[in-house]
């Protein structure tokens, strides 16, 4: 299959180059083993080239599409389907027959490929102009659109989405290297696209949200990630830790050398702590799904994890006990409406009262964390040492880039590179300063 593609590709120059981009650099890129390197000293050139990801960003029954630029349509085999020398807003539907419909004509084919245009042209759709190209694919009956865009493009967009730009440049320089870790982590050659454009994988908006400062940040770094026995590291991050990282293992059941629970006094935030209080019956609704207890009348966390999260909460009510356990206990904490699950629970003349701290699963990199150690001066590298310690910065690389561009000589890898040996600046801090001892009990001052 791939020689005759090849062969396609050799007769149609302009496809060929780009479909090796978009199919070889991405699809290909985990085809390959990711061996561990030897280290080398100092920092690492950036990639002579790119790679490209494929980013779902909208489904739908029917889609508009609008190309201001000369451009042209292929089928999957490389033929020429349609060669617009205008602007042209695209109306996209399904035909009966389960092809793209292109401004109520059936395509023939349910995968359509629009390749990028020139430099600083986009695409736009719904309101959001995107770099690259743009795949149409028929699945289920609906319309799937793909954008098919460079690693370090698509970056200069989701920086700033998950990130504010006018924080330190250091942060967002952190911000950026695990983006692109996330990313590249994501390849999948099997897989119809590797990335959403949500927060279930990373916020992606278009062009529109791309910021001077930010992508000052994605440039800098350019080509590094994180890395762990030569391949991605699996770089997690949330908000606010609340003074505390949680491992993987604890949340997730992951076990990851370089995902630990240690105390972070940076990270601090607008959600540092907070409390909800809840009606009785509310309580009691929610609980009824994690155990038969009749009407609540008390939550108490019976065993909490090395970072001060629950590991199993015993619900008391009308009815008797029911102990939750592991995830089943965060999902308890996050259905009572929990920012984050380092909680403690009371009550007052109400109903339960939850105090907790921190926003989101704590897990790797605090963003707040990060802004909070970059306004004390420390670099990026730093901050990168201290969230994922062990692990290293590395640079992906493409192999054969000075070679031809032929399918057997197109692979990746990922070399690891120890840019400084950073030790834990807080290896001497004792636990007193944010001490999981003091979310041992249920007892805390609740007002009202």
């Amino acid at each position: 299959m791939l020689l005759r593609i090849l062969n396609v590709f050799l007769t149609h120059l302009e496809l060929y180059c780009l479909l090796m981009r978009v199919f070889l650099k991405s699809a290909l890129f985990l085809l390959c083993a990711l061996p561990s390197a030897a280290l080398a000293q100092g920092q690492p050139d950036a990639p002579s080239s790119e790679l490209s990801v494929r980013v779902l960003i909208a489904s739908g029954s029917a889609l508009e599409l609008q190309i201001p630029f000369q451009h042209s349509m292929f089928y999957p085999d490389g033929r020429l389907l349609y060669r617009s020398e205008t602007a042209v807003s695209w109306p996209l539907s399904v035909s009966k027959a389960g092809n793209v419909v292109i401004n109520g004509t059936d395509g023939g084919s349910p995968k359509i490929y629009i390749p990028e245009g020139a430099p600083g042209t986009t695409m736009t759709l719904r309101g959001s102009s995107y770099r690259g190209g743009m795949l149409i694919r028929v699945v289920g009956g609906g319309l799937q659109l793909i954008n098919v865009v460079g690693l370090e493009d698509y970056l200069y967009s989701v920086v700033p989405a998950e990130m504010p730009p006018t924080w330190s440049l250091e942060a967002l320089k952190a911000q950026a290297v695990i983006a692109r870790t996330y990313a590249v982590s994501r390849l999948s050659p099997k897989a119809d696209f590797d990335l959403c454009a949500t927060q279930q994988c990373q916020v992606y908006p278009g062009v529109s949200k791309e910021s001077e400062r930010s992508s000052q940040a994605v440039m800098l770094t350019r080509g590094q990630i994180v890395a762990w026995n030569g391949k991605p590291a699996q770089t997690f991050f949330s908000s606010d830790n609340g003074g505390w990282t949680a491992s993987a293992s604890e949340v997730w059941g992951m076990k990851l050398p370089y995902s630990v629970a240690q105390p972070d006094p940076f990270s601090k935030s607008p959600k540092s702590t907070w409390q909800i209080s809840l009606p009785w019956s509310r309580a009691s609704s929610i609980a009824s799904a994690y155990g038969k207890v009749g009407t609540l009348s008390s939550v108490r966390v019976s065993s909490y994890s090395n970072s001060g999260r629950p590991l199993e909460l015993t619900l008391t009510g009308s009815d008797g006990k029911a102990v939750v356990k592991g995830a089943e206990a965060g999902g308890f904490v996050k259905s009572l409406g929990g920012y984050s699950t380092r909680v403690a629970f009371g009550s007052n003349a109400d109903g339960l009262v939850m105090a907790g701290a921190g926003y989101g699963h704590g897990v790797g990199l605090s963003q707040y964390g990060a802004q909070g150690m970059a306004g004390a001066g420390y670099d990026y590298l730093y901050i990168m040492g201290f969230y994922f310690p062990k692990a290293r910065i590395g640079q992906y690389v493409i192999a054969g880039n000075n070679l031809p561009n032929t399918v057997a000589r197109i692979a990746a890898r990922v070399e690891s590179s120890t840019f400084k040996i950073v030790k834990n600046p807080f290896e001497s801090f004792s636990s007193a300063v944010w001490s999981s001892s003091a979310w041992s009990s249920p007892e805390l001052p609740f007002q009202g």
